[in-house]
């Protein structure tokens, strides 16, 4: 017994040291965490980026849609499920540090070779075992803390998952109202143009009549009135789109959505500049940078695991039981037996672990790979979403100039039309012109708040621990 302990003492010692490599956080490339080189847009500040970002809108509609994404999105109960799946098995990679126990009992009938057969009791009868087995595993190569290590990794990446998805939610959320909202808009803009179009359209087929016009330009302006008209279901169709898909995000079903969120019909805007940060605080903030990170931990762990597998594992256990011709004499007259001592087992297929490690350490390196193009791929569509929404508010500048100039024209034919100068179908024709121009300028409205919520989504952000009320499975 003695022995027996010196040895296990000894091994106890050794099991401060691990296998296998230590996780070492990989680092970023140093121009990746400078400023963006779209953060000279003065749409833009390099304050912190704002996490709970839609708020910066201003309206309590898209707050409370927003918190009902957050918390009853299927795609992030179905997140959640799986981060309380990897949460469950870092729960019995850590058991493995305890000692294991287990009772086992047996009863038979039969016939017992002389042998092993105790004195005075018969060659045949019945034969009943009871007992309880407890082992704890001296982790020597550190096999059990590097199976902890990759759990706890897998964990962190699970929660940085769920942390991507509610950041797409949010984002997804935000852009189908947004949608909606403008939608509504370039649809009252749709109606008026046509409304202006039937009105030329009357007039002219009035001066067919009078014969101061061609049929032809009566049927050029119908022509165009259907044209137009055309759009209006068209604008419609992605007005409904936008509403059903706000629904789903939201949990709920077309039928259910409230008809407070259809009500808005401008696109939303903002008041301030968007704040960006820097390209440090996005690769601390992006959840799939985090979660590549901790798969990568998580893959070094496992190195670590397969490399045990080298070194002798060993067990201290014991058993005490007791083996009876009665069931009632098992734990009062039986025959007690007990044992205590470790177990040794050592792997003499070494060609086959070794080939265990090496495959572990593809895994590694593969993990570290996806981290490196992860980060590579957000600054990409970080820097995308500013020069998108840069050149929209360069595009939207000339729209304004255009509808300007198209509403002073307006004003002038009015005018003249009044002082009998002009006939009363010019003036339309410049209210057409007028329309077309506030039309362009309704869907640019609509690709700036798209290309805001691309940007919002880009930097990582969406949500705060405030704002999530868990998904729990319903």
């Amino acid at each position: 017994m003695k022995h027996i302990l010196l040895a296990s003492l000894s091994a106890l010692a050794l099991s401060a040291c691990a296998a296998g490599p230590d996780f070492k956080a990989p680092i970023a490339p140093p121009k990746a965490t400078g400023a963006f080189l779209g953060s000279a847009n003065p749409a833009v500040s390099t304050a912190p980026a704002d996490e709970s970002w839609w708020r910066l809108y201003n309206d309590p509609v898209l707050d409370q849609l927003v918190a009902d994404a957050l918390a009853a999105n299927t795609d992030i109960r179905v997140a959640v499920a799986r981060l309380d799946k990897a949460r469950a098995s870092l729960r019995g990679a850590r058991s493995d540090r305890l000692p294991q126990a287990n009772i086992g009992a047996t009863g038979g009938y039969g016939r017992t070779a002389d042998a092993q057969r105790l004195p005075g009791t018969p060659a045949e009868g019945a034969s009943y075992d009871a007992g309880l087995n407890v082992s704890y595993e001296v982790d020597l190569a550190g096999r059990v803390r590097r199976s902890i290590e990759a759990a706890r990794g897998d964990v962190r990446a699970a929660d940085a998952d769920a942390d991507a998805v509610r950041v797409s939610v949010v984002a997804a959320t935000t852009r189908a109202y947004v949608d909606a909202a403008s939608s509504a808009e370039r649809l009252a803009v749709a109606k008026r143009i046509v409304d202006l179009l039937d009105k030329s359209a009357t007039l002219t087929g009035k001066r067919v009549d009078a014969g101061r016009a061609e049929k032809l330009d009566l049927v050029r302006i119908t022509t165009l009135r259907d044209q137009r008209a055309a759009l209006v279901p068209e604008i419609e169709a992605e007005r409904q789109a936008a509403l059903f898909r706000l629904a789903t995000l939201t949990g709920r079903t077309p039928q259910d959505l409230p008809a407070i969120a259809a009500e808005r019909s401008t696109t939303p805007v903002l008041d301030q500049p968007i704040p960006v940060g820097d390209g440090a605080a996005l690769l601390a903030r992006r959840p799939d940078v985090r979660a590549a990170e901790q798969r990568l931990a998580a893959a070094t762990a496992r190195i670590g695991v397969a490399t045990a597998d080298l070194y002798p594992h060993i067990s201290l256990g014991g058993s005490v039981g007791a083996t009876s011709a009665s069931l009632s004499d098992l734990f009062t007259g039986g025959a007690l037996r007990w044992l205590v001592g470790p177990l040794i087992s050592w792997s003499l297929n070494q060609d086959a672990v070794r080939a265990r490690i090496a495959g572990s350490q593809a895994d590694s390196r593969a993990a570290l790979a996806q981290f490196d193009g992860t980060v590579l791929g957000a600054l990409e569509e970080t820097e995308t979403a500013l020069s998108t929404y840069q050149q929209e508010l360069r595009r939207h500048a000339a729209l304004v100039s255009a509808r300007d100039g198209a509403a002073a024209a307006a004003r002038i034919t009015r005018a003249r039309q009044r002082e009998g100068q002009i006939d009363f179908l010019v003036v339309l024709d410049a209210e057409r012109t007028f329309a077309d121009t506030d039309a362009d300028l309704a869907a640019s409205n609509a690709r700036i708040a798209g290309a805001q919520v691309d940007l919002f989504r880009s930097l990582g952000g969406g949500w705060s621990k405030a704002d999530v009320k868990v998904a729990s499975s319903r």
